[in-house]
């Protein structure tokens, strides 16, 4: 997406919402692996570019092509400004999410941070301090050409300096004739490292670039880079600034994260998965003489319609890896496939839960509520999933967005629960009333039985997975979205199992003919007087019949 394109998306009101969505299909939404950030009147202290899992031989570029502080530089106020890139743990957890918001990483040596870029604009340099053991970490000003090269640490041949204006040759010259070790490292106990690269300045903007190659597996992890302007850590003293970043993350075997390399073989397979379970479902359906109700055809749509959503995003992941971006076609497919497959699911959950179409054909007033409640903020969800997908990671809004997205998930997996627990109380107090004790408690069975499979699919989804996720290292986390889509799959079996059409299913049983023809038999010997004196008792055992 165009950087003016994701400035005119940031500035967009919530009545513009559905415009929007319909934008961001048209577009293609996501980037991918090589990200474009422009923000503009900026003042936020600490920006979250991004975060990847490298493998050894992969590679970070970064280029600032613009930086507009919006602050005069003189030796007294000069902005402490620049990157820093950190090694975290886990793929949700950021190595300085623990820390004072106000307090600038840029000011003090901390051993969470890997390499500092200190901005120094006065001088016109950037100061690249290392920090720890990490000597096959290679920095070098520049990018690493288009063209992939072979593994290992980069030739100085191929970088290439920022373009500066003929005021700063002199200062450049001066910060390439300083020793690239200082003496206050030398002395330090962390054995800092400090290397001095070229900053460009024009027309009030400065601009450099530089890329790290991960020279060996000691170094593999997962690497945050932030971007930080301390001068906006004071509350109420933050002035706006502008810039302009483009980051591209490589590893050996593409421009996929190392928990989503195998993202492209995970999704393929799952599809096929809910594709054998759907045809499945639908020859049951065509070839089973019981009565088939509507509901049954919306679970076949549901996981056909799951297949292709698993599908477009597998295409999507195998071009993002060879190229760093989607085709813009497939991922409006995929956002389109996505969306209906989310209303789907909670629908259909929502319609076995409340009995409707098995042994009713109209929603209380309740139900009502509920659908009303679920659908649009099932569809407020998936918009908040396809503007997540669009927007960089640094973008202003990406944490409400996501914050959104989790909020009204929850909202929606406990909204379609009360169908199931109304239909349970239901069959509690009819168990008791209307004289067919022993289907009302097989059906009260199955209703509790479901309630368990919804809570266990929620629970695993949203709970479960997300620990998984954030306790396996860095190359492990697509266990996460195994975890998701398996369980998933086995969600759909047993409910399918549990629904079928067929003879013996509680659920689907109705009222018994034979106990109406025998009430109507009764009635009719009584008002003729035919055996009049004479009463019906049970059968016994032989089957005869005492009078």
């Amino acid at each position: 997406m165009a950087v003016s394109e994701r400035r005119g998306l940031a500035r967009r009101s919530p009545p513009e919402l559905g415009q929007r969505l319909l934008l961001l299909l048209l577009l293609g939404g996501c980037s991918g692996r090589i990200h474009r950030l422009a923000l503009t009147g900026e003042k936020r202290a600490h920006i979250q570019l991004n975060s990847f899992g490298f493998y050894a031989n992969g590679s970070l570029e970064v280029n600032l092509s613009v930086l507009r502080l919006g602050l005069p530089v003189t030796e007294k106020n000069a902005p402490l400004v620049g990157f820093s890139l950190t090694r975290v743990r886990s793929g949700s957890i950021r190595s300085y999410s623990t820390q004072d918001p106000y307090d600038c990483p840029l000011s003090k040596n901390s051993s969470n941070l890997l390499v500092l870029f200190l901005i120094d604009t006065k001088d016109l340099r950037v100061q690249v301090r290392k920090y720890g053991e990490q000597k096959k970490l290679f920095i070098s000003p520049g990018l690493l050409p288009e063209a992939p090269s072979e593994p290992g640490p980069p030739t100085p041949v191929h970088t290439v300096m920022p373009k500066v204006d003929s005021g700063t040759t002199t200062a450049l010259e001066k910060a390439k004739s300083k020793p690239t070790v200082s003496q206050e490292d030398q002395q330090g106990p962390s054995e800092n490292k400090e290397l001095v690269l070229g900053l460009g300045h024009l027309n009030n903007s400065y601009n450099f670039s530089f890329h790290v190659v991960i020279g060996s597996q000691a170094e593999e992890g997962q690497y945050s880079l932030n971007f930080h302007n301390c001068n906006n850590s004071n509350p109420g003293q933050e002035r706006p600034f502008d810039i302009t970043v483009m980051i591209r993350e490589r590893n050996p075997e593409g421009f996929l994260s190392a928990a989503e390399i195998p993202l492209f073989k995970l999704y393929m397979v799952m599809s096929a998965c809910f594709l054998a379970a759907g045809i499945f479902w639908v020859s049951i359906l065509c070839k089973n003489t019981y009565k088939v109700f509507k509901i049954h055809w919306l679970m076949a749509a549901l996981a056909f319609t799951k297949s292709v959503s698993l599908l477009f995003h597998s295409i999507n992941y195998y071009f993002i890896n060879s190229q760093g971006h989607p085709i813009e076609g497939l991922a409006v497919l995929h956002y389109i496939t996505h969306l209906l497959k989310g209303a789907l699911l909670f629908i259909t959950i929502a319609l076995i839960g409340s009995g409707w179409a098995f042994v009713k054909y109209v929603l209380s007033d309740k139900e009502k509520k509920i659908f009303g409640i679920v659908i649009p903020l099932q569809v407020l969800a998936n918009v908040a999933y396809i503007v997540i997908e669009s927007r960089e990671e640094g973008a202003s809004d990406y944490r409400l967005w996501k914050e959104t997205l989790f909020l009204v998930d929850l909202i929606c997996c406990g909204a379609i629960l009360f169908p199931v627990v109304w239909s349970i109380r239901h069959l509690q107090d009819a168990s008791g009333t209307d004289g067919k004790v022993a289907m009302n408690l097989a059906k009260l069975k199955l209703f509790r039985h479901y309630y368990v499979m919804v809570i266990c699919y929620v629970y695993f989804t949203r709970i479960i997975a997300i620990l998984l996720r954030v306790a396996v290292p860095f190359q492990w986390q697509w266990l996460y979205q195994l975890l998701v889509e398996g369980s998933t799959l086995a969600f759909f079996v047993l409910t399918g199992y549990k629904f079928q059409p067929a003879g013996d299913n509680p659920y689907l049983q109705l009222p018994q003919e034979e106990d109406e023809g025998d009430v109507q038999m009764e009635q009719v010997v009584t008002d003729s007087g035919f055996r009049e004196g004479l009463s019906k008792v049970n059968k016994t055992a032989s089957g005869r019949e005492l009078l």
